[in-house]
């Protein structure tokens, strides 16, 4: 599978991406042997960026992808975690949740999340990722959501960041968020490596081609793109999908069906044209999709290696369910 470097560091990722998010518990549990079997589905495919986050699951995400790569040649893969939250565990171990009680995972709420994008809280919350994965590195750390905490996050943990790199702690930084403005403010103002951004460039929202993609490519930074079926709209548009993990508008189900039209007239099906669809801009590295079972990694890199014909892309240009510059 093809690789990209992110910016200027020695960090390479596959174009196909594992999110750890899913087997955090995601909505619903997951049995620990159908992880770690769709970790092992993933280095089948030929995946070798995984992502996670110590949100996904209070750690549960953590742990078991630390546990599934542990056993792998640790420079034959990247992996990525992220900051911002810190976990304190919780008196008496806590309630169990109900599924989806603990902020959308499927977990025992054995800690509470708090917002940290102080210094010592970046570095605390890198060495309990480090304690979590058992691994002796982290490729990649993110600043994770911090759309309310910007003075911090670029005052504190942003040079934090910068710091623990310099010392080889990390091989790249970066911020991931569900939003293009402060992801563009990071590529010129910061020395991020790569921005991941969730569900800003896709099929149904383009926004990421205003500023965040034109940034990044005038500067050489890597982007990331996750949420690129926008949470389920554009992987079965229906009555009752999601989009943004709500229910979709109408209009926005009537314009997914018009490209679900589109993309099999041209005998492709619409999941395989939103996955390809963000690494037709040039400053994509990447793409991130969610998975919590060997038969969706499988079919994710499947859809990935079926052929997208150029005249697909001008088709939906000239209907204008893409923007001019589409791509």
């Amino acid at each position: 599978m093809r690789r990209n470097r992110l910016g200027n560091s020695a960090v390479e990722v596959t174009e196909l991406s594992f999110g750890a998010a899913a087997i955090g518990n995601l909505f619903s549990a997951v049995e620990p042997a159908r992880a770690a079997a769709a970790v092992d589905a993933a280095w089948d495919e030929g995946i070798r960026y995984f992502d996670t986050a110590p949100h996904y699951g209070l750690g549960l995400s953590e742990r078991r992808l630390g546990e599934a790569l542990r056993r792998r040649p640790r420079d034959s893969y990247v992996l990525s975690t992220k900051v911002g939250r810190i976990l304190d565990p919780l008196p008496g171990g806590g309630p169990a949740a109900a599924e989806g009680l603990s902020e959308g995972f499927a977990v025992r709420a054995t800690h509470r999340r708090r917002w940290d994008f102080s210094a010592a809280g970046v570095r605390r919350s890198i060495e309990d990722s480090l304690d979590r994965l058992g691994l002796d590195r982290i490729d990649i750390a993110y600043l994770h959501d911090p759309d309310d905490h910007a003075e911090a996050a670029f005052h504190q943990a942003y040079p934090e960041l910068e710091r623990l790199r310099a010392e080889g702690v990390l091989g790249a930084i970066g911020a991931g968020m569900n939003q293009t403005g402060m992801l563009t403010r990071f590529l010129r103002d910061t020395d991020v490596d790569v921005v991941l951004c969730a569900g800003r460039h896709t099929l149904l929202d383009q926004s990421a081609l205003t500023d965040l993609l034109p940034e990044a490519a005038a500067r050489g930074r890597g982007v990331v793109v996750g949420g690129v079926f926008n949470s389920g709209l554009l992987a079965d548009p229906r009555p009752g999908a999601t989009y943004d993990y709500a229910a979709a508008p109408l209009n926005l189900l009537d314009r997914a069906l018009r490209l679900k039209a589109v993309t099999e007239g041209h005998g492709v099906p619409l999941r395989a044209a939103a996955l390809h669809y963000p690494l037709t801009h040039p400053a994509v590295a990447g793409v991130l999709v969610g998975t919590r079972s060997p038969v969706e990694v499988r079919d994710a890199a499947a859809l990935l290696r079926r052929p997208v014909p150029e005249d697909l892309w001008d088709e939906l240009r000239e209907t204008g369910l893409l923007t001019e510059n589409g791509h």
